[in-house]
């Protein structure tokens, strides 16, 4: 399989546009934005902590 183009990406984005309309795409990108910074910040809790709660138990 070959890797993703241009033009496929241009074609997507044309799609989503016309699915979605302009006044929507700020607010679903602020959402995936949100989404993507609350999985980084779970993502650097201290893994030591998991550790704990294993041997505790």
């Amino acid at each position: 399989m070959s890797s993703i183009g241009v033009t496929e990406i241009l074609i997507i984005l044309a799609v989503v546009l016309l699915l979605f309309g302009g006044k929507k795409i700020p607010e679903l990108m602020k959402g995936l934005g949100s989404g993507i910074k609350e999985f980084k910040n779970a993502a650097k809790e201290d893994p030591s902590a998991d550790k704990k709660e294993g041997e505790t138990k």
